[in-house]
């Protein structure tokens, strides 16, 4: 798809980790439809849309990242685009040691956030940020969330203890998502003579069926009174991945609705 030349990523590569989620499959396709050829690095498998191809890839694993990259880079050079999106989070039918009080959140669990959250993003940075690197060119789009940026709510989820549950939004994941701030930093500048830019991008919460007593409590506190669709978070994406951001790198682009303005 050919517009203003600013935004136009045809011919372009892409590698979207965890393209098969919610929010990367919606980046996958949506770079995809405006002529990008994109690789999806995800442990999960399944059909994808035209443009696009899937490999199975730990994000916590060198080696996997190592040849898959390896692959895209025989078949279509090397990538003008990372993004940087594999996630995990505690659902919300977690464990309830999971999902109790910090005092007994478990290692174990702090491990494994850890390990895809910040490790991935590091590895893959390590390895598909480097032959951009070598290329001399690129742009890494580390994804991150308002609750990297502020402690969460706890009174969102007030209705489940209301209901008996012992639920308190775990820390792992605003501790993995903080982290990605201050990696996004150092490799801007790190890479920033090698022409690799490496820019943030922190989402508010994506709409995913959440129940009606969550919505109600969230919306109330986001400016713009709703939460986020998927599709709105692709446009800061093509944004970060385009010429028309040239200039843009160590920064975060927030996209939440307003949520951290007040």
């Amino acid at each position: 798809m050919k517009g203003d030349p600013l935004f136009d990523l045809s011919g372009r590569v892409a590698v979207v980790t965890g393209g098969m989620g919610q929010l990367g499959s919606v980046y996958a396709a949506g770079l995809a439809e405006r002529g990008m050829r994109v690789a999806v690095f995800d442990v999960a498998e399944g059909d994808v849309p035209d443009g696009v191809r899937g490999y199975t890839v730990d994000v916590t694993d060198r080696a996997s990242i190592e040849q898959a990259t390896a692959a895209v880079e025989a078949e279509w050079g090397v990538p003008h685009l990372l993004v940087n999106n594999a996630g995990l989070d505690s659902p919300p039918d977690a464990p309830a040691e999971e999902v109790g009080p910090f005092e007994s959140y478990p290692e174990s669990s702090f491990d494994a956030v850890m390990a895809v959250n910040v490790k991935g993003a590091f590895l893959c940075c390590q390895v598909v940020g480097g032959v951009m690197a070598r290329e001399g060119r690129g742009s890494i789009v580390n994804v991150s969330s308002i609750y990297g940026l502020l402690s969460p709510v706890q009174d969102l989820y007030a209705f489940r203890r209301e209901r008996g549950e012992t639920f308190v939004k775990p820390v792992a994941y605003s501790v993995s998502k903080s982290a990605i701030l201050n990696l996004t930093r150092y490799l801007a500048t790190y890479w920033a003579r090698s022409g690799v830019r490496v820019n943030t991008l922190t989402l508010g919460g994506v709409w995913n069926q959440q129940p009606p007593e969550f919505l109600e409590a969230y919306t109330a506190r986001v400016p713009m009174g709703r939460m986020l669709d998927a599709a709105e978070a692709l446009g800061a994406v093509v944004f970060l991945a385009s010429d028309a951001s040239s200039y843009v790198t160590g920064a975060n682009l927030v996209v939440d609705g307003g949520w951290s303005a007040w």
